[in-house]
Formats: structure tokens, sequence, C-alpha cells
């Protein structure tokens, strides 16, 4: 099938940073990821007990010295500086402090483009061993490269849907950009506007693109493929067809990135006695449709579908909440946001299945590269 594959679709893309010390630069809250870099960088610690006090495991090729110099350069009030929000894992965003002297694998190259101006980048990965659990996302800020991977799911890569000009002018596009662009070639700008009549704007393709994604029929009909390279898009070549799976892929993007006005009104709610919410143990009654936290708190009206619902390698409630295991449970609303996005994810993936078939009846084909 002369269909275009994601990363020739975005070529600027890139797979997601690796910290190699999560713990260290990665926090729920953005004041302790400061302070506790603060406290690195200002630490009067030999070597060995640098690693100790910080828990900072050695790793071949990272010298925490080299790594502390580094630091002396930044001042103690520029460090929040390069703190940023991270799009860690489905629907859970931390804190990273975004910086060459402790982050392994920066990606700079990819993510600078999340940093300088609005934007928004679809997530995929490469292989997809169930095919069923998803592989697309989409985030409005720079990405770890965990998000997505797992043993059914490759490193999670990252597709800006803008390019931004490098201020300090290090690369050939930089010198000859003044402004962002999209990261999309001519030519699918030109195929499309050809189709249907006129020419989509680049937020058009992306949306089109993730509806597409979501689609229960394309994961399964095209499982193989998924299982060994990135997935390929049929573009439809009728413009109706393209503009309906195109809105539907926009509120999945505003579910996903909880901007939507579909969760103003939560389908579960937040319930128990006593004062403990402390997320204790996480588990689900399938008779009752709660998830509880611990042994008086849960929430309610949480379908099976939806507490079993994959993102990537990932059940996403359940990871979300046992990530946070020994916390208190503090953001108990944009957890009952997080179900009602599932829950209405799966209502417009089958909006998007009844659709689906039109897409093949005839699609736009691109040439062999």
């Amino acid at each position: 099938l002369k269909w275009k594959k994601i990363n020739e679709i975005f070529p600027v893309n890139g797979v997601g940073m690796t910290t190699a010390r999560d713990k260290f630069v990665i926090d729920f809250n953005e004041r302790t990821v400061e302070n506790r870099i603060r406290l690195f960088k200002n630490s009067k610690y030999g070597d060995d007990n640098l690693h100790k006090f910080f828990m900072i495991n050695k790793k071949k090729g990272w010298d925490i010295r080299k790594a502390w110099n580094m630091l002396q350069n930044i001042s103690d009030t520029e460090l929040k500086n390069f703190i940023y929000p991270v799009a860690y894992r489905p629907f859970d965003n931390r804190y990273i402090f975004w910086h060459d002297s402790v982050v392994w694998r920066t990606v700079k190259r990819v993510m600078r483009h999340m940093l300088e101006g609005e934007n928004i980048g679809l997530i995929a990965s490469r292989i997809v061993k169930e095919p069923n659990f998803g592989y697309g996302f989409i985030t409005s800020s720079i990405v770890d490269g965990s998000l997505m991977a797992s043993n059914t799911c490759s490193s999670t890569y990252l597709f800006p849907l803008y390019l931004y000009p490098d201020n300090d002018k290090k690369d050939l596009l930089s010198e000859q950009q003044s402004e962002k662009k999209p990261n999309i070639p001519d030519e699918i700008f030109e195929k499309l506007a050809s189709a249907y009549g006129e020419k989509p704007t680049p937020e058009d393709i992306l949306y089109y693109i993730y509806g597409v994604f979501y689609s229960n029929i394309y994961r399964e009909k095209y499982a193989e493929f998924l299982k060994i390279d990135f997935p390929r898009v049929p573009f439809t070549s009728d413009f109706k067809v393209f503009k309906r799976i195109g809105e539907l892929g926009k509120r999945l993007a505003d579910l996903h990135l909880l901007e939507s006005s579909l969760l103003d009104v939560p389908i579960a709610k937040y319930h128990g006695v006593g004062d403990n919410n402390k997320i204790e143990r996480v588990k689900y009654d399938e008779a009752q449709r709660r998830i509880y936290i611990n042994d008086d708190k849960y929430f309610d009206n949480v379908a099976p579908d939806v507490w079993n619902y994959h993102i990537g390698g990932y059940r996403v409630l359940q990871k979300y909440l046992k990530d946070r295991k020994g916390r208190i449970m503090d953001d108990a609303p944009r957890y009952c946001r997080i179900i009602t996005a599932i829950a209405k994810t799966i209502e417009i993936q089958d909006e998007i299945d009844r659709i689906y078939p039109d897409i093949e009846t005839a699609t736009v084909e691109f040439s062999r590269d």
C-alpha cells in the first residue's frame, strides 16, 4: 500500500528522553525538583557520598562530578529556568530538571520544539505487540521515553506538529527559518489539497491521523504490520470522511489533554468515610464498579472496560494510582476526569469504527521514496 509512514509525515521526530535517574530529576512537585537540584549543586560531599545521599546509581559513561561541575555555571535563582512539565506516563504529567548535566539523553533536537512556543505532538511507538492496547497519545510538553514503553510496546517516539527556529542558530534549518513551520512535507499538503479541493491545515492532518490510530478496526487489521515498524496512515480521498475523522480525532485529543468540556461533569466521584486519603493499595471491585485506594476510600462508576483500558503498555487507571502508592490522594478531581476521559474515548472509538471502512474505500496514494 502506498501509504505514508508516520515518520514520513512528521520527519523531525525522535525517541523520548531517558534520564537514567528518574527519582532524582523528576517529581510530582516543581519546587521539590528545584530544591533537590539546588541541594546537589551546593553540596560539599565527595563523589561516593553524593551518590549515596541523593540515591543516584552509578552508571558507566556518566560522571557525577562532571554533572556537579556543569551546574556550577548556573546560579541558584536560574535553576528554575530548566524545570519543565514532562509527559511521564499516560495522563501522568510531572516536572523535570531538563539539563544535560543530569539527564542522560535530553533529545534537544526534537524536544526543544515543544518548549519554544505553543505546540502539540503526536506520541507513538514503533513496535506494538498488542495492538488493542494502542500506541497513540498526544502531548503539549516534552516526553519521557517510557511513556508508552513496556513489554508490549517499544520506546516512545515524539512527532511535533510545528518546528521552531533555534534562537542559538546552531543548525541549518534555523539559519533559513524565522518563524514556526509545520513538521509536514509540502508533498503531503499538495497531495491532499489535490484530492480535497482545498489545503488542510497541519492540525487537520494531525487530528485525522489521531482518529485513525484510535480505530479498533485499523489496529486489528494491521496488527502484524504494527509489530514490526511505524504505522502507515491511510488518507481517505473523500474530504467529508477526512473532516469527520479529524473532528473525532480532535475530540480525542482534547480528552487526552484533559481540556475537553466533556470532562466538566465527571462520571465518577470520590467517596468514603474517615480522614485516611493515603493510597495504600489499589483494588478494583468489578461487581460494585469501584476502584479502592484503601479500605475506606474509592472512586465509583468505573466500568470494567474503563478500568482495563490500556494506552501503550499500561492499564492507565491502575498505573496512575500504583505509581502514587504511599502518597496522599490529593488530586481526586483530576483522577475523576481521567476516568471520564477514558470512558468518552471508548465511545468515540465506536464512532470512528463505524466510519473507518469508508476510509479505505478510496485512499490517496503517495509515491514510494
